[in-house]
Formats: structure tokens, C-alpha cells, sequence
């Protein structure tokens, strides 16, 4: 599964946001990527989703496989919305 998601968050992708998102992927059974500028990264990677200084206003893509990549998809983009 596949979505785009307009980071709204004032600082960008920032250091709490990216823990908050590490948390949430972290409770899945589920291989999550995050893929912004060409660069994919484990969503469950802190120091990944912080090198890519994703400022606001840019959309990601996350790609997720697995029995529940659909809610953790979900679960992400409630945090990034």
C-alpha cells in the first residue's frame, strides 16, 4: 500500500514528530518506508526519518507491506496531518 502525505507541521519533520512516528511504526508487523527527494528510508529508523529534513509544506510517500499496512498508514498520517 501507498500514500502521500503533506507534512502540515510548522518545523517540518521534525525530532518529536519523528520519534511519535518511530513509536507508531514500531507497533507493526508491517516493512514501512518513507520516501521523500528520490531518498526511501525505514519509517522505524529515527536517525533515517531525521536525515531526510523534510521541511513543511512537502509531501512524503509511505509505502508499507504487510498485514497491517493499511492502519499503520493510517496511524502515520494522523501524526503528520
Amino acid at each position: 500500500m501507498e500514500k502521500t502525505i503533506l507534512i502540515k507541521s510548522t518545523a517540518g519533520l521534525h525530532a518529536e514528530l519523528a520519534a511519535k512516528i518511530v513509536q507508531t511504526a514500531s507497533r507493526y508487523d508491517v516493512d514501512i518506508r518513507l520516501v521523500y527527494a528520490n531518498v526511501t528510508i525505514d519509517a522505524k529508523s529515527i536517525l533515517g526519518l531525521m536525515s531526510l529534513a523534510v521541511p513543511r509544506g512537502e509531501n512524503v510517500k509511505l509505502v508499507a507491506v504487510g498485514d497491517k499496512a493499511e492502519k499503520a498508514i493510517a496511524d502515520i498520517e494522523r501524526i503528520l496531518a
